[in-house]
């Protein structure tokens, strides 16, 4: 062992090596880096032969030094990788939470990459060549979209719930209906984020029922808000009843210094119950039913980046803004870029909504869908006679928390390899591909659904089946 030990080359010596030179250019990465890697290596390798575990080339032979170079340059590979990597997400799932929710459109992309690359007006007045404030980007457009007369960004929506109780109810009470206090994702509650607020959460009704008199026997001096969660993550069916919301800011405006607020969660910017999908109220509807705020996510149904959006009264928008909290829960120039890139396509109306691929994934037909299924399983089988293939029908689903009782009528490519199991298939097109393939598995079979997958997409898709 001693002797094996000895035959390991020193440091200084593979730094004169050719294929040291070879891997600083290969990695791009410089020597003092290279040689702190190599070292790392070396000592793997002599405990590993200490406790008689090494596997590799003999010490002291040629290819024990090809070995450890061939071991750092993989090390160095695998480290100067992106662990945050595209994914092909062939399950039906819009805005799969795991897969990084709404994907943006290409103006929003293209502003982003802008703003990215350059510096920008980010709180800067152009006109008066004066600080300025990163709200306004989005502020106008928002205002227009819902009608409301202000309105702010934070950095999600829990975040945003957490502000406007924060600033509006700390150590004050807010009256809650039971059957709303939802677990946003992840262990995160309502109940949790009001209690981290300093807000006193009071409860009225029960899981499945809730009256305008619980509310009316709740209210007290202490009161400060009415607040109002929409269960956009969850659906009670059976005997239940709840309050409307017009009748709850109705209620609320009958006391002096209440506020009413609404969080939407999901926030639909477009009324897709015109579509007959779900039934999620529009942020303008809630506005324009004289809510005192509302708050809504920016990657769910709006089809943007991660935000939470606050709208509502200038008086109360203002007095957030002024909050401490609002510098901590702030968004970058990116973000904003996004958003603002997202809204924009709001604006032009149903023409513009076409760019959003959230909106535009929801509205696929049938039709479409097995159209491109029927196209896509006739390129396979002419360039792989690995599997067996048949569409079937099927559902796809919003995801995201968001919209849980609606089912999208969707077509689904059903695969069999003749040689692995869907497992390994599934695993194989993870791990093994460029860009990952996720897709559906369902009794051996691997399923996916075009819906979510771009047209670009397909033909990666089918060259990744293709090379399994």
């Amino acid at each position: 062992m001693k002797d094996r030990l000895r035959c390991i080359p020193a440091v200084h010596e593979l730094q004169n090596h050719g294929q040291f030179t070879t891997l600083i250019h290969e990695t791009d990465v410089d020597f003092t880096e290279l040689t702190k890697q190599l070292k790392d290596v070396i000592e793997q390798i002599r405990k590993s032969i200490l406790t008689d575990s090494w596997q590799g080339a003999i010490p002291g032979t040629d290819q024990f030094i090809d070995e450890i170079f061939h071991i750092v340059k993989g090390k160095i590979i695998k480290q100067m990788d992106f662990t945050l990597k595209k994914v092909i997400n062939a399950t039906g799932t819009i805005l799969h939470t795991n897969l990084g929710r709404a994907r943006l459109s290409d103006k929003a992309v293209s502003h982003v990459v802008e703003t990215a690359q350059n510096y920008s007006n980010l709180e800067y007045k152009l006109e008066e060549g004066e600080r300025g404030s990163r709200h306004s980007h989005v502020e106008t457009l928002i205002k227009e979209l819902t009608g409301a007369e202000a309105a702010m960004i934070v950095n999600n929506n829990a975040a945003a719930v957490y502000l406007v109780l924060r600033a509006l109810a700390a150590n004050k009470e807010v009256i809650v209906s039971r059957g709303q206090l939802v677990e946003i994702g992840g262990s995160f509650r309502i109940s949790s984020i009001m209690e981290e607020s300093g807000a006193k959460l009071v409860e009225v009704g029960t899981t499945n029922k809730t009256h305008l008199y619980d509310y009316e026997k709740a209210i007290s001096p202490e009161t400060s808000i009415v607040m109002k969660v929409h269960t956009s993550n969850f659906k009670v069916v059976g005997f239940t009843e709840s309050v409307e919301t017009q009748e709850l800011i109705n209620f609320a405006q009958r006391f002096e210094n209440v506020i009413y607020y609404e969080d939407l969660g999901s926030g639909a910017l477009y009324d897709f119950r015109k579509h007959g999908i779900g039934e999620e109220p529009v942020v303008r509807e809630i506005i324009e039913a004289q809510a005192d705020l509302v708050t809504f996510s920016g990657d769910k149904l709006l089809g943007g980046p991660q935000a939470g959006i606050i709208a509502g009264k200038k008086a109360l928008i203002d007095r957030l803004k002024k909050h401490q909290l609002a510098r901590v829960l702030r968004v970058d120039k990116m973000t904003l870029a996004a958003l603002e890139g997202t809204l924009i396509d709001y604006v032009k109306g149903d023409k513009g909504i076409q760019n959003i691929p959230v909106i535009r994934d929801l509205f696929q037909s049938v039709e479409q869908i097995e159209n491109r299924a029927t196209h896509f399983v006739s390129s396979l089988l002419e360039l792989s006679t690995h599997f067996e293939v048949k569409i079937i029908h099927g559902t796809s689903q919003v995801g995201g928390g968001t919209m849980p009782e609606v089912e999208l009528p969707t077509v689904l490519i059903a695969l069999k390899h003749h040689l692995i199991t869907a497992e390994q298939l599934a695993r194989k097109l993870r791990i093994e591909n460029k860009p990952a393939v996720v897709a559906r598995i369902q009794k051996d079979e691997f399923l996916l659904d075009l819906r979510t997958v771009s047209i670009v997409e397909e033909e990666l898709l089918l060259q990744a089946l293709v090379h399994v």
